[in-house]
């Protein structure tokens, strides 16, 4: 269900950038309003994107209040609701059962799975000294954007500005699909299951970064919006 799901939203924005790359696109130098407030469609979260080629650092505190935001906004916990009865529905995790009790472990391991990776991710930056935010290209042709948002899932800035491994993504992940195996049935552990949760969780990041990359092109093409500061 959920791998059925990321190749309907992967299509959605793969078709959408194509239909975006139709508007020219300037380098964009300067941080649109409210840009930590910004939001997909108004509704999916977009806090941790930056415009600025040469953003300021984050400061240890800044990113990890940032996770928190990411990882308790109303969004969240909506996605996981609708994730769990889809989850239910399918019978996915029959050990969970079905009823209120059913949905409610669903649920739970659902919000823990973004929880836990997400926090987990925001405390190797601090460790590691890494830039959690997601820098947006904003110029070029779809396939460097595509691929220059790929990368990004496995490459991040460091807070001097150098280009590194993005060790915090991949070890989040990582901590977060290990301590997966503590709350998802006995069936559903073990080292195969927890790479292919590593798996669709970077493919799920591979698809949230399109999103940041291309929609406000999508969003000037559909609702005929310019660049703030234009």
């Amino acid at each position: 269900m959920r791998l059925m799901i990321l190749c309907l939203v992967t299509a959605f924005l793969l078709a959408g950038c194509a239909f975006a790359q139709e508007l020219p696109t300037p380098a964009i130098d300067v941080a649109p309003i409210d840009e930590e407030h910004a939001r997909i469609l108004l509704v999916v979260p977009a806090f941790g994107v930056t415009n600025l080629r040469q953003a300021p650092p984050m400061t240890s505190k800044h990113k990890l209040d940032l996770a928190a935001r990411q990882a308790f906004d109303p969004f969240v916990w909506v996605s996981a609701g609708v994730q769990a009865a889809a989850s239910q529905a399918g019978n996915e995790f029959p050990e969970y059962g079905q009823g209120a009790r059913g949905f409610g472990k669903r649920y739970g391991a659902g919000m823990l799975d973004s929880v836990t990776s997400g926090l987990a991710s925001s405390g190797f930056c601090v460790v590691l000294k890494q830039d959690p935010r997601y820098f947006r290209l904003g110029e070029g042709s779809t396939i460097h954007r595509t691929l220059y948002s790929v990368a990004q899932q496995l490459s991040a800035k460091s807070d001097k500005g150098q280009r590194q491994v993005n060790w915090s993504n991949i070890l989040g992940m990582l901590v977060g699909t290990v301590l997966s195996n503590t709350y998802y049935p006995r069936p559903e552990r073990g080292l195969g299951l927890t790479v292919n949760r590593f798996g669709v969780g970077l493919a799920w990041g591979v698809t949230g970064g399109l999103a940041d990359e291309f929609w406000p092109d999508i969003d000037r093409r559909l609702f005929h919006k310019k660049k703030t500061g234009q």
